[in-house]
């Protein structure tokens, strides 16, 4: 590679990872601001859960299309599209006069983030070879994994100081400067076609994505058995066994399933999916555990995520450069092992455990996270022919999203049972505050050990990977 195309692909690089940061920081920033919108506008737990229920929903259905407007258009045209959208959702967001402004602002938002990412991942695949996009994955880690760690602390502190209207105040004068700066770094990486887009597809990914998302977000206000959760989590599945024989069979397809006749791929999909499920539901795990049993207050709460994130800043790269030495295997083995200790750390957690000890478990999980989560990623997409890795990074990304959904709508919704039945079980031996702290904590530590087993399951999987063949 010449010194000048290095050079401007270090600013592309600069550019998108910024892109992505901010996307993916945008998505954990409200759960902190949740209390404090839901007094502003005098709305309930259930109406003020759809702040990240619309933003998850649009964002899903945006990802499948991803595929489609990557090849459609160029990088400059789709990024700088999806920037704007995403600049105009957040300011719509930080002036709404009304809930329902703020959540349509939302949503605007997410239909812009949810390209953001995918075309990211295969800008990279265009822009380095085969051997050198573990190193270029590791930087992309730092924004997927250290902005959605970050959010909850830089949400907390902005929101106890001023108020939940700076948070979007913050990222939009960070999103124009990004555009700026795309205006003149990016350039066009791939090739365009005109492709026919397949829109009974759009349609039915549309539908049955949303239904399943909406299904598993409910979970954690609903009954498990109720319509809002089974009856939306059935029908979206029932769409999306639909949408999946009309993509095989169809001509002008808007996912290419041929990405699964690749065994790494279908490994790393696996992997990841595993990984998803444990790793969503026990990031709400620990601000219940820290705020509604310890009583620390929802700074804290933020403060205990900080190390973990800074981990993560320091190792994504050089989880990216040990790759490129030696492959995703082994290195995502030990990567879940460290990810499996920190988990049963947790497990172990009291009504006296320190914070240092609860600060220093969740970063060993950050750890862990931060050496496998871009190796398995760069495995399935070098694993595959050039030509389809845009199907693969929107497969990739939409089977991570709903594996999130659904693992933080059973781990929750495990946890409420087990609260539950344990507070019953403990009201004849204490008091209903004793019996709910112990009853919660209980709930809590089986929760995080059922979690642990998912990330057991994604540790044995790793050893399915095969010796890698770079294809591109």
């Amino acid at each position: 590679m010449s010194k000048l195309k290095a050079e401007s692909n270090q600013r592309i690089m600069l550019v998108l990872v910024m892109g992505t940061f901010l996307a993916y920081l945008n998505q954990t920033l409200m759960n902190v601001a949740l209390p404090s919108i839901m007094r502003s506008f005098s709305i309930s737990a259930a109406q003020g859960q759809w702040l990240s229920n619309g933003y998850m929903l649009v964002n899903g259905i945006m990802v499948p299309l991803t595929a489609y407007l990557i090849q459609r258009f160029t990088t400059r045209q789709l990024y700088l599209s999806a920037m704007g959208v995403f600049a105009f959702g957040t300011i719509v967001a930080g002036i709404a006069p009304t809930y329902f402004i703020l959540i349509s602002g939302r949503m605007i938002q997410a239909a812009g983030a949810g390209v953001i990412a995918p075309l990211m991942n295969v800008s990279i695949m265009n822009m380095y070879a085969a051997d050198k996009r573990g190193t270029a994955m590791g930087w992309v880690g730092l924004a997927l994994n250290f902005a959605p760690a970050l959010g909850p602390t830089v949400s907390g502190y902005l929101v106890e100081q001023y108020n939940w209207r700076s948070l979007f105040y913050m990222i939009a004068p960070l999103i124009i400067l990004d555009i700026i700066f795309a205006t003149f770094m990016l350039r066009n990486l791939g090739a365009t076609a005109k492709l026919k887009l397949n829109w009974s597809g759009v349609i039915l990914s549309s539908i049955g994505l949303g239904s399943l998302l909406l299904g598993f977000s409910n979970a954690g206000s609903d009954p498990l058995l109720s319509k809002a959760v089974l009856g939306f989590s059935v029908f979206g599945a029932i769409i999306v066994a639909l949408f999946v024989y009309q993509q095989v069979h169809i001509k002008d397809k808007l996912l290419n399933f041929a990405v699964f006749k690749n065994h790494n791929f279908i490994i790393a999909v696996i992997v990841n999916a595993c990984l998803m499920m444990a790793l969503y539901g026990g990031m709400l795990l620990l601000p219940l555990y820290m705020q509604n049993i310890m009583h620390y207050s929802a700074v804290y709460s933020g403060l205990a995520m900080l190390p973990g994130a800074v981990i993560i800043a320091i190792m994504s790269p050089i989880s990216g450069r040990m790759y490129d030495q030696w492959g995703a295997k082994y290195l995502s083995f030990s990567g879940i092992i460290v990810l499996l200790i920190g988990t049963l750390l947790l497990s172990r957690v009291t009504l006296h455990s320190s914070f240092t000890f609860i600060t220093t478990a969740q970063a060993i999980r950050q750890l862990g996270l931060s050496v496998v989560t871009m190796p398995i990623q760069t495995e399935a997409f070098n694993a595959l022919p050039q030509a389809i890795i845009p199907d693969g990074s929107a497969m990739y990304t939409t089977i991570r999203q709903v594996a999130g959904s659904f693992g933080t709508a059973l781990l929750i919704g495990i946890m409420s049972v087990l609260e539950k039945n344990n507070i019953a079980h403990l009201m004849g031996q204490h008091s209903l505050k004793v019996a709910t702290q112990l009853g919660s904590l209980q709930a809590i530590k089986s929760t995080y050990l059922i979690a642990a087993i998912f990330v057991l399951a994604s540790c044995l999987m790793t050893l399915k990977f095969k010796k890698r063949q770079l294809l591109n």
